[in-house]
């Protein structure tokens, strides 16, 4: 675990390329999940981009046809449990590595969406805002946003208390405000400030 992290290697773009991203770094529930893409060239995807700055609509109908016309999605995840041990940063590059690891096909080169890369079985090149200058990217942060929302909306069914359904774990006041008022569930990251504070520890 401890090896997750590597050095940027910058390589030539040849090959079969997949883009990587994650969603739910920041939240103070729930697992880190990321996604990797290889898209298919001959069949372009319309659209494609920060899925941040997207609507839900819009998100949602390119998540199926990102399903629908790529080579290969992979999804990998770390639990609350681990983020709670390594730390966020740990966890994220782990739940990468999960989710090249989950591509039927390998990869000669993987773009990682950041300034680090984790430690892979291809080569990886990070690049700083890479969601919103790489198509690849971007259809993996569209994957790894709808597949963490989505469990979000599962996850509100169980703690309706939270308002998980309009925050998505993240530390909105509303968030904070509910925290205090029914306390932590077994979801929450207890190494994140607000909850660590609310614990005790």
């Amino acid at each position: 675990m401890s090896q997750a992290l590597d050095a940027v290697v910058l390589v030539p773009r040849v090959g079969v390329i997949c883009g990587v991203d994650e969603a739910g770094r920041g939240p103070l529930f729930g697992d880190v999940v990321a996604a990797a893409v290889i898209l298919d060239p001959a069949k372009p995807i319309v659209g494609l981009g920060d899925s941040k700055k997207l609507t839900e609509k819009v998100r949602e109908m390119l998540y199926t046809q990102i399903y629908q016309h790529a080579i290969s999605v992979g999804v990998g995840r770390a639990s609350v449990e681990e983020i709670d041990q390594l730390n966020i940063l740990q966890a994220t590059m782990i739940a990468m590595q999960r989710a090249v690891e989950n591509l039927n096909v390998v990869p000669d080169l993987a773009l990682i969406d950041g300034n680090r890369c984790p430690s892979l079985v291809c080569a990886s090149e990070a690049i700083i805002k890479g969601d919103a200058k790489e198509i690849t990217i971007g259809a993996a942060s569209i994957i790894a946003k709808v597949t963490r929302d989505r469990e979000m909306l599962e996850w509100h069914n169980q703690y309706p208390c939270y308002g998980l359904d309009k925050h998505k774990g993240y530390p909105t006041q509303a968030h904070v405000k509910a925290l205090q008022e029914y306390g932590v569930s077994p979801q929450h990251r207890r190494s994140f400030a607000p909850v660590r504070r609310l614990i005790g520890t």
